[in-house]
C-alpha cells in the first residue's frame, strides 16, 4: 500500500507528523548508547572487540582492528576494473568540485586608514570519517568524506567503518580511500566508533571532528558526546523529496522516488506535486518499478512508502506543495518540471536541490561532485552539505598601525565605558602612550 496524503484534507497535526522522521524521538537510544559509550571510554580496544561480538555477532581481534598494507593490496585485486574505473571517474570529479570550493588562505581590508580586518582559513588538526554499511556497503561516502577532508589539508584523517561479518572491510571502500589518500582505516561502527572517535584507544586515535552519516544508533551516540567532539552536521537516515509540477513525467516521479527509499525502512521518502494526475498515475506505476528489486530492497521501500513517513503527498496548489517542502527541508530534493529552473527561488531549505529529470539523486549521490553528506531532520534550515569548510576553520585577523590607531580607540573607549569595562578602556587612554616609545 501506497500512502496517499491530500494536504487539505489533514488537521495540523496531521501535516506536522509527516514532517517527522525516524531520527525525531531517540529516546529509546540513549540509555544503551551511553553505556556503550562508558565501555569504550574505559575497556578501549578490548571492549570494542567484546561490543563487536555482543552486537552484530562478528570476531575481532583487538589488536587487528586497523586495516593493513595486505588488506588494500587484497581490495585492489578483487575489485572489477569497472568498479575501480567508477571509483576514479566519482574521485576526480569529487575532487575538483571540492578544490573550486576551497577558500583564500589568508584576506585582509583596510577597514578605515590604518585598520586592518581579515580572516585565516586553516585546516582542523584531526578528523574521523564515518562510513556506515548497517544495509550495504558505501565506497560513495568514503570518497564524499575522504576528499574534502584531504582537500582541505587536514593532517590527520582516519576513516571508521563497520566490519564485514566477517571481520573484514568492504574493498571498495578500502579502494576509494587508497584513490583519496587516506591510509588509516578502522574497522569499527556504529555508537562505538564515535565513542572510540571521542575518547581514543590504543588503536584508534582520539580526533577533533566526526563527519559522516549513519543509524540513529550514530545520531544518539554523536548527541551524547556532543561535548567531548565536535559531530559536525546531523546526518541520520536518508531522506527525500521528489517535487513535481504538472508537467513532469510521472513514471520518473515514481522511478526517482524509490532512491533514497531503499536505503532502509528508517528513510523517509515523499512524492510532492499539485497535480492530482501526476500523483495518481506515479501511485500506479509504483507497484511494477517496486517488484523489480530483490526482497530486500523491496521490503524497505514498502515499509517507508506505506509507513509513517513515505508516500506521496498531494498539494491544493503548487505555492502549498513548496510550502510544504520548504517546512520539511530535505536531506534530497528533486524538482520534475520541464522547466525546473523557474522554481528554484522558490526553494529555501534543503540539503541539495538537483534539477530536471537528467539528475536523478543516484548521479548526485556517487559521483556529480557535490557533497552527498546532507543535513537530516530538517536541519537543512541551518546546516549545508558537507564541504571543505566542515574541514577548515576561520581565525579573525586584525591589525591596526600606530597611524590609524586613535580612531578606532576612541569609539571603543566610548563602547567599553558605557558597558562598565573600565579596564577596556583604560587600555586605550593616555597611559597606553606612556608605554610606547
Amino acid at each position: 500500500m501506497i500512502n496517499l496524503f491530500e494536504l487539505d484534507q489533514l488537521s495540523t497535526a496531521e501535516r506536522e507528523a509527516l514532517l517527522l522522521r525516524t531520527e525525531a524521538d531517540l529516546s529509546a537510544f540513549m540509555q544503551p548508547v551511553a553505556r556503550i559509550v562508558d565501555r569504550v571510554r574505559d575497556g578501549g580496544d578490548a571492549a570494542i572487540a567484546e561490543l563487536a561480538r555482543e552486537i552484530d555477532g562478528v570476531t575481532l581481534d583487538p589488536a587487528g582492528l586497523e586495516a593493513t598494507e595486505a588488506e588494500f593490496a587484497a581490495a585492489d585485486a578483487a575489485l572489477d576494473q569497472d568498479v575501480k574505473d567508477a571509483i576514479a571517474y566519482a574521485t576526480d570529479n569529487i575532487r575538483r568540485f571540492h578544490e573550486r570550493q576551497k577558500p583564500e588562505d589568508m584576506w585582509l581590508m583596510e577597514i578605515q586608514k590604518g585598520a586592518f580586518a581579515g580572516e585565516r582559513w586553516s585546516p582542523i588538526r584531526s578528523v574521523a570519517c564515518y562510513v556506515p554499511r548497517g544495509k550495504g556497503a558505501f565506497p560513495s561516502v568514503m570518497m564524499m568524506t575522504t576528499i574534502p577532508a584531504v582537500v582541505a589539508g587536514v593532517a590527520e584523517i582516519i576513516v571508521l567503518t563497520p566490519p564485514t561479518p566477517e571481520g573484514g572491510i568492504d574493498a571498495a571502500s578500502l579502494h576509494a580511500a587508497r584513490m583519496a589518500g587516506v591510509r588509516r582505516v578502522f574497522r569499527v561502527g556504529g555508537a562505538v566508533a564515535v565513542a572510540a572517535a571521542a575518547y581514543g584507544t590504543a588503536t584508534i586515535p582520539k580526533v577533533a571532528k566526526i563527519v559522516g552519516p549513519g543509524s540513529p544508533w550514530v545520531v544518539a551516540a554523536k548527541r551524547h558526546l556532543a561535548d567531548r567532539i565536535d559531530t559536525g552536521l546531523p546526518a541520520g537516515p536518508s531522506e527525500s523529496i521528489v517535487l513535481a509540477d504538472a508537467t513532469a513525467n510521472p513514471d520518473i516521479a515514481a522511478l526517482d522516488l524509490l532512491i533514497e527509499a531503499e536505503h532502509g525502512a528508517d528513510s523517509s521518502a515523499y512524492l510532492v506535486t499539485d497535480s492530482r494526475e501526476v500523483a495518481e498515475r506515479a501511485r500506479a506505476r509504483l507497484p511494477e518499478l517496486i517488484a523489480n528489486l530483490g526482497a530486500e530492497r523491496r521490503g524497505y521501500i514498502e515499509a517507508v512508502l506505506g509507513g509513517k513517513c513515505g508516500g506521496i503527498v498531494l498539494a491544493p496548489s503548487w505555492d502549498e506543495a513548496v510550502r510544504f517542502t520548504n517546512d520539511y527541508a530535505p536531506e534530497h530534493l528533486e524538482i520534475l518540471s520541464k522547466e525546473p529552473m523557474q522554481h528554484l527561488g522558490a526553494i529555501t531549505d534543503a540539503g541539495e536541490i538537483l534539477l530536471g529529470e537528467n539528475t536523478p539523486m543516484t548521479i548526485a549521490n556517487f559521483c556529480l561532485g557535490p557533497d552527498c553528506v546532507l543535513p537530516t531532520g530538517g536541519w537543512a534550515r541551518t546546516f549545508s552539505a558537507l564541504g571543505v569548510q566542515d574541514f577548515m576553520k576561520r581565525t579573525s585577523l586584525g591589525h591596526v598601525t600606530r597611524a590609524g590607531f586613535a580612531e578606532p580607540a576612541r569609539h571603543a573607549a566610548v563602547l567599553a565605558r558605557y558597558e562598565g569595562f573600565e579596564a577596556h578602556a583604560q587600555a586605550l587612554g593616555p597611559i597606553r602612550d606612556t608605554f610606547r616609545p
